[in-house]
Formats: C-alpha cells, sequence, structure tokens
C-alpha cells in the first residue's frame, strides 16, 4: 500500500503530465452519483449519461424542495413596497427606529403589510408571507404571491381547471384549440375571483369543457409575470434557435432551473396534463406542436411590449412549449 506522502507526490506528479478537461470534475461527480464508472470511454458516454442523467438529478433535487413539506411551501417572495402615509406614531418594523414626519414616513407591503423605513426596505430578506384578506382577486394576481397566501404548490385555478378537463374532457376535438363563449369564461373568472377554491365549475354549470380550457388560458395570460418569465424569456428564445437537437435540450433544461419555484411547479404540473392530452391525439386531434401553437404565447411574453418582437419570436415559442410537453419525463 501507497503512503500518504507517496500517493500526493504521485497526484501532483501526474497533475503536471495531464491537464484536467474543462467539465471533467462535473463528470466525474455525476458518474459517482448514478454509480456509473466512466472511465477511458467517458468521451462517448458523457454526452448522452450528461443529457438525460442531468435533467433527472437537477429535477430530483428541484422537486424534493419543492415537496420537502407537503403542508407548507416556502416559496421565496419579495415584498411589494409601496410608499405611505401612516396615521399617528409608526415604528419601523425592521429596525424597531420611529418613523419621522408628517405624509410618507414609510413603505408598506401590500401583499402582507408590513411597515418599514424606506431605507429599511433594501435590507428586508425576501420573506413576504401575503395576507389573504389582502389579495381581493385570484386572476391578475401575481402567481407566487397567490400560491403563498393560499399555501399551495400551484395557483388553484390550474389544479381544479386541470382535475375538470381530465375527468370529462381529454378526448374533446380541438381540446385547447376551440375556444369556448367570452361571457361563460368570463363567469368563471369571476367565479374563482369571488369564492377561490370553493368555485364550482362542474358540467352541471358548464357543460361546454372549452369554457374550462378557456379560463384555464386566461388566468395564464392575465398573470402580471408570465410562467416564463421575463428574465428568462430571452435565454428561452435564444435555447429554442440552437440547431443541434441534444445542445437544445440541454439549454432548454438550464433555463428552467432558473425559473421561481412556484413558476417551475406550475409549468411542471401543466406539460404533464398536456402530455396526456397528446396522448388523446386520435380523439382530439391535438398533438405538442398544435398545443405549442396554442400556449407559446399565453406561457411566455417578451419584456418589451412590441408586437415586431412577438411575431418575430412566436415560432420559437411553439417550439419551446413543444419541447417542453415531447420530453416532460426528461426536463422535469
Amino acid at each position: 500500500m501507497f503512503s500518504e506522502e507517496l500517493w500526493l507526490e504521485n497526484e501532483k506528479k501526474c497533475a503536471v503530465v495531464r491537464k484536467p478537461k474543462p467539465g471533467r470534475k462535473r463528470q466525474e461527480l455525476l458518474a459517482v452519483a448514478l454509480g456509473v464508472k466512466v472511465g477511458i470511454k467517458g468521451a462517448f458516454l458523457w454526452p448522452p449519461l450528461k443529457l438525460f442523467a442531468c435533467p433527472q438529478i437537477s429535477s430530483l433535487v428541484r422537486r424534493a424542495a419543492l415537496t420537502h413539506n407537503d403542508n407548507h411551501f416556502n416559496y421565496e417572495k419579495t415584498h411589494n413596497f409601496k410608499v405611505h402615509t401612516f396615521r399617528g406614531p409608526h415604528w419601523c418594523e425592521y429596525c424597531a427606529n420611529f418613523m419621522w414626519g408628517l405624509i410618507a414616513q414609510g413603505v408598506r407591503c401590500s401583499d402582507c403589510g408590513l411597515n418599514v423605513h424606506k431605507q429599511c426596505s433594501k435590507h428586508v430578506p425576501n420573506d413576504c408571507q401575503p395576507d389573504l384578506k389582502r389579495i381581493k382577486k385570484v386572476y391578475c394576481c401575481d402567481l407566487t404571491t397567490l400560491v403563498k397566501a393560499h399555501n399551495t404548490q400551484r395557483p388553484m385555478v390550474v389544479d381544479i381547471c386541470i382535475r375538470e378537463i381530465e375527468a370529462r374532457g381529454l378526448k374533446s376535438e380541438g381540446l385547447y384549440r376551440v375556444s369556448g363563449f367570452t361571457e361563460h369564461i368570463e363567469d368563471v373568472k369571476m367565479a374563482f375571483d369571488r369564492d377561490g377554491e370553493k368555485a364550482d365549475i362542474s358540467a352541471n354549470i358548464y357543460p361546454d369543457i372549452n369554457i374550462i380550457t378557456g379560463a384555464l388560458k386566461l388566468y395564464f395570460r392575465d398573470l402580471p409575470i408570465p410562467v416564463i418569465t421575463y428574465d428568462t424569456y430571452s435565454k428561452f428564445i435564444e435555447a429554442a434557435k440552437i440547431s443541434n437537437a441534444d445542445e437544445r435540450l440541454e439549454a432548454v433544461h438550464e433555463v428552467l432551473m432558473l425559473l421561481p419555484p412556484a413558476h417551475y411547479e406550475t409549468l411542471r404540473y401543466l406539460m404533464i396534463h398536456l402530455k396526456k392530452v397528446t396522448m388523446n391525439e386520435k380523439d382530439n386531434f391535438m398533438n405538442a406542436e398544435n398545443l405549442g401553437i396554442v400556449f407559446g404565447p399565453t406561457l411566455m411574453r417578451p419584456p418589451e411590449d412590441s408586437t415586431l418582437t412577438t411575431l418575430h419570436d412566436m415560432r420559437y415559442q411553439k417550439l419551446i412549449v413543444q419541447i417542453l410537453i415531447e420530453n416532460e419525463d426528461v426536463l422535469f
């Protein structure tokens, strides 16, 4: 057996002879995690190993973090501070000092009601816990704000609508492509805003399943920050432009990991559902490409409100959603 000194000396000599290849450490770590010995043939085994194993491991870690505690979802959320004029004496809830002045003495979070100095607001951690009393509606409400207020994994609208669609509409011809009556879709929207999770969207009230699909699409369109956020939009578009299919898939997965947890989980759940829709293509005539055309502009919008940019990016938006549906089991 070699002594520790001889081993270290040998390693130093080898380090001079062979230069570590970029990404070698990542390969070895992944191989160890999978219990696979890559060895000399690593150059041949690494691309498929990285493509399929990395997404699964990353997704497992991500999903474990999301489902660590089923009863409480600790999604990080920034405070929504707005300048506020307080009546009577008030103290900062961050530094505990008095808030001086007659008007605009500080800021208040419109979601949780936290009162702090304007200067202190820059140092407050992203621990906003929205108060249900302050959440006046379900539609047009920030996604993370809604799930934190209701302490759910995903927005209730998404869960309830998808359950109803899968119960009675997967074989409906033109599912998600055919539109329901606008006034009925607005009725569903008002029902969720008024009754929340107690909203009744059963077949007895809305026999046309296209009304429910329309209400779900409207919810995604009305989000102030899309499911695929403005911050990640350009990265997804750049990933869609990659010509090599394997590299494109890996790039899409890397950008997925940048989504906020609540957005990631909502997108994951939706893609699982849309995959089920494509499995009934013989009846509903909706494949992944058709669903990509429908959901591309619904799930992702460019940060700048430009018609020209939207028209130019439509094919890439469609392709991203198509990739997410077809590779749902690998990407999430």
